[in-house]
Order: structure tokens, then C-alpha cells, then sequence
């Protein structure tokens, strides 16, 4: 059972960056929305995260494949499967047009059916590491 109404906003959200049109967030962000995640700064509201969904969708070609929902009263988590494109700026020297997959967790607050404020949390480091731009760690050396 969906405790939470605002749910069906958040899978809504990852087909809109799955599909690249971002128009309707205006319908499932609140006009006060925080995106805590986004690596610069935001203005609040649909805007500020169709900003942060523009570059994810348009540089970083990410798209995601759920593998869990679940939610709270106020609350929306869905952890997903980010399959994105490297960009040099982003990933370092070296990275530019290479693929990764990276594991992501994403914690939405919510009013009503609307989402209003977004964390998340990504496995920045094995990503880096698929693209060859940081060298995983020797777990022979990390047991001694």
C-alpha cells in the first residue's frame, strides 16, 4: 500500500529524465523545492531543479533504472541504477565519453503530492574508477 500521494510525482521524475522532457515539473515540485545534491547552487522551485535535471539528462546523458520505491508519510525513496557518460570537467582527465553505472539513492520530502525538498546519494568514487580515472583500491594492501 502507497502511504505517500506524492510517490507517483517522484517516479514521474525519473521518467522525465529518462525521456529528456523535463516539462513537467512544474506540476510535481513544490514552487519552494531544495535539491541538497545538486554540486552548485540552485534557485528553489521547478526551475532551479529543471537547472540541475538539464545537466544531468543533457551533459551527463544519465538515465536510471528503479530498483526499489518505497515510502513514509513524508517521505519517497527510490534507489536506482544511474547509467551515464563521462565528462573530463566532471570525472577528470580521461573520462570524456565513457560509460559507467553508479548505484544512487534518492530521499525526497514531500507536501501533499508534491515532492519539496530531494537528497541524494551516489557511488561517485565507482564510477571514477570504471571510467579510469581513479585507480580502485588494491585489496590485497587494504587487509594488511
Amino acid at each position: 500500500m502507497n502511504l505517500n500521494p506524492a510517490q507517483a510525482a517522484a517516479l514521474r521524475v525519473f521518467d522525465a529524465i529518462n525521456s529528456g522532457d523535463l516539462d513537467c515539473l512544474d506540476d510535481l515540485v513544490t514552487d519552494d523545492f531544495v535539491d541538497h545534491g545538486s554540486p552548485f547552487p540552485l534557485p528553489p522551485g521547478p526551475a532551479g531543479y529543471r537547472q540541475i535535471l538539464t545537466f544531468v539528462t543533457q551533459v551527463l546523458r544519465i538515465r536510471y533504472d528503479i530498483e526499489d520505491v518505497f515510502s513514509t508519510e513524508d517521505r519517497v525513496v527510490l534507489r536506482a541504477v544511474a547509467h551515464g557518460v563521462g565528462r573530463d570537467a566532471v570525472h577528470g582527465p580521461g573520462a570524456e565519453g565513457g560509460s559507467y553505472s553508479m548505484t544512487t539513492a534518492h530521499i525526497y520530502r514531500t507536501d501533499g503530492a508534491r515532492l519539496a525538498e530531494h537528497w541524494g546519494v551516489r557511488d561517485e568514487y565507482g564510477a571514477r574508477i570504471q571510467l579510469g580515472t581513479i585507480t580502485a583500491p588494491d585489496p590485497v594492501a587494504l587487509s594488511r
